[in-house]
Protein backbone atom coordinates (compact mmCIF):
# COMPACT_ATOMS: atom_id res chain seq x y z
CA UNK A 1 0.00 0.00 0.00
CA UNK A 2 0.83 3.54 -0.90
CA UNK A 3 0.75 6.53 1.78
CA UNK A 4 -2.72 8.36 1.24
CA UNK A 5 -0.81 11.54 1.31
CA UNK A 6 1.22 10.11 -1.70
CA UNK A 7 -1.28 9.30 -3.83
CA UNK A 8 -3.77 12.08 -3.28
CA UNK A 9 -2.70 13.94 -6.12
CA UNK A 10 -2.67 11.45 -7.89
CA UNK A 11 -6.40 10.51 -7.66
CA UNK A 12 -7.12 13.51 -7.13
CA UNK A 13 -5.78 14.17 -10.92
CA UNK A 14 -8.67 12.19 -12.21
CA UNK A 15 -11.85 12.89 -9.80
CA UNK A 16 -11.39 16.79 -10.21
CA UNK A 17 -11.87 15.58 -14.12
CA UNK A 18 -15.20 14.29 -13.09
CA UNK A 19 -13.98 10.87 -13.20
CA UNK A 20 -15.74 8.52 -9.27
CA UNK A 21 -13.05 7.11 -7.16
CA UNK A 22 -14.18 3.51 -6.72
CA UNK A 23 -12.12 2.13 -3.38
CA UNK A 24 -14.31 -1.06 -2.62
CA UNK A 25 -15.26 -4.52 -4.64
CA UNK A 26 -19.02 -3.44 -3.83
CA UNK A 27 -18.74 0.09 -5.44
CA UNK A 28 -16.68 -1.94 -8.30
CA UNK A 29 -19.79 -4.70 -8.28
CA UNK A 30 -21.94 -2.06 -8.54
CA UNK A 31 -20.99 -0.14 -11.79
CA UNK A 32 -20.10 -3.19 -13.32
CA UNK A 33 -23.78 -4.78 -12.20
CA UNK A 34 -25.53 -1.55 -14.11
CA UNK A 35 -26.04 -2.82 -17.86
CA UNK A 36 -27.14 0.22 -19.19
CA UNK A 37 -25.07 3.14 -20.92
CA UNK A 38 -20.99 3.26 -20.99
CA UNK A 39 -18.09 4.09 -18.67
CA UNK A 40 -14.63 4.48 -18.94
CA UNK A 41 -12.70 2.64 -15.69
CA UNK A 42 -9.21 4.15 -15.27
CA UNK A 43 -6.55 1.67 -13.43
CA UNK A 44 -4.38 4.52 -12.13
CA UNK A 45 -1.02 4.13 -11.33
CA UNK A 46 1.86 5.95 -8.90
CA UNK A 47 4.07 5.52 -12.41
CA UNK A 48 5.26 7.61 -14.45
CA UNK A 49 3.57 6.51 -17.44
CA UNK A 50 0.28 6.73 -15.89
CA UNK A 51 1.49 10.71 -14.76
CA UNK A 52 2.74 11.09 -18.09
CA UNK A 53 0.44 9.21 -20.39
CA UNK A 54 -2.78 7.45 -19.22
CA UNK A 55 -4.38 9.93 -16.86
CA UNK A 56 -3.76 12.88 -19.05
CA UNK A 57 -4.78 11.19 -22.20
CA UNK A 58 -8.03 9.74 -20.37
CA UNK A 59 -8.84 13.48 -19.28
CA UNK A 60 -8.65 14.35 -22.83
CA UNK A 61 -10.67 11.64 -24.45
CA UNK A 62 -13.58 12.30 -22.41
CA UNK A 63 -13.79 15.67 -23.77
CA UNK A 64 -14.82 14.31 -27.06
CA UNK A 65 -18.03 14.98 -28.39
CA UNK A 66 -18.95 11.18 -28.11
CA UNK A 67 -17.73 10.03 -24.81
CA UNK A 68 -18.97 7.70 -22.18
CA UNK A 69 -21.62 8.78 -19.62
CA UNK A 70 -19.25 8.21 -17.01
CA UNK A 71 -15.75 7.89 -15.37
CA UNK A 72 -14.52 5.62 -13.02
CA UNK A 73 -11.02 5.24 -11.09
CA UNK A 74 -9.66 2.14 -8.80
CA UNK A 75 -6.07 3.08 -7.68
CA UNK A 76 -3.35 -0.01 -7.59
CA UNK A 77 -1.76 -0.28 -4.84
CA UNK A 78 -4.54 1.91 -2.71
CA UNK A 79 -8.05 0.59 -3.59
CA UNK A 80 -6.82 -3.10 -3.14
CA UNK A 81 -10.57 -4.94 -2.85
CA UNK A 82 -11.77 -2.57 -5.53
CA UNK A 83 -8.60 -3.32 -7.77
CA UNK A 84 -8.73 -6.92 -7.86
CA UNK A 85 -12.62 -6.73 -8.54
CA UNK A 86 -12.47 -4.44 -11.15
CA UNK A 87 -9.69 -6.46 -12.72
CA UNK A 88 -11.79 -9.80 -12.55
CA UNK A 89 -14.19 -7.64 -14.74
CA UNK A 90 -11.30 -7.04 -17.11
CA UNK A 91 -10.38 -11.02 -17.92
CA UNK A 92 -9.02 -12.20 -20.44
CA UNK A 93 -6.85 -9.50 -19.65
CA UNK A 94 -3.92 -9.81 -17.22
CA UNK A 95 -3.41 -7.32 -14.49
CA UNK A 96 -1.75 -4.05 -15.74
CA UNK A 97 -1.52 -0.52 -14.16
CA UNK A 98 -2.20 1.42 -15.60
CA UNK A 99 -5.01 0.45 -17.79
CA UNK A 100 -7.57 2.11 -19.58
CA UNK A 101 -11.43 0.19 -19.65
CA UNK A 102 -14.35 1.35 -21.92
CA UNK A 103 -17.83 -0.74 -20.88
CA UNK A 104 -20.64 -0.79 -23.02
CA UNK A 105 -23.92 -1.97 -22.06
CA UNK A 106 -22.34 -3.94 -19.01
CA UNK A 107 -19.59 -5.41 -21.71
CA UNK A 108 -15.72 -4.85 -22.34
CA UNK A 109 -15.20 -3.25 -25.70
CA UNK A 110 -11.94 -1.76 -25.56
CA UNK A 111 -9.04 -1.85 -23.74
CA UNK A 112 -5.97 -0.05 -22.84
CA UNK A 113 -3.20 -2.22 -21.47
CA UNK A 114 0.61 -0.95 -19.60
CA UNK A 115 2.22 -1.75 -22.83
CA UNK A 116 -0.36 -0.15 -25.30
CA UNK A 117 0.32 3.14 -22.77
CA UNK A 118 3.63 3.02 -21.77
CA UNK A 119 5.70 5.29 -24.68
CA UNK A 120 3.12 6.88 -26.49
CA UNK A 121 1.95 10.45 -25.97
CA UNK A 122 -1.10 11.16 -24.07
CA UNK A 123 -2.63 12.49 -27.43
CA UNK A 124 -2.05 9.46 -28.89
CA UNK A 125 -3.88 7.24 -26.01
CA UNK A 126 -6.53 10.24 -26.41
CA UNK A 127 -6.51 9.54 -29.84
CA UNK A 128 -7.37 5.96 -29.59
CA UNK A 129 -10.25 6.26 -26.95
CA UNK A 130 -11.57 8.96 -28.97
CA UNK A 131 -12.41 6.05 -31.76
CA UNK A 132 -13.34 3.21 -29.20
CA UNK A 133 -15.58 6.14 -27.93
CA UNK A 134 -16.92 7.17 -32.07
CA UNK A 135 -17.41 3.48 -32.62
CA UNK A 136 -20.41 3.30 -30.09
CA UNK A 137 -22.39 5.12 -31.98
Amino acid sequence: MYPAELVAPMSKDLTDHGFESLVSGEQVDNVMNDKEGSFLLVVNSVCGCAAANARPGAKMAMQNAVAPENAYTVFAGVDVEAVEKARAYLLPYPPSSPAIALFKNGKLVHMLERHHIEGRSAQMIAENLKMAFDSML
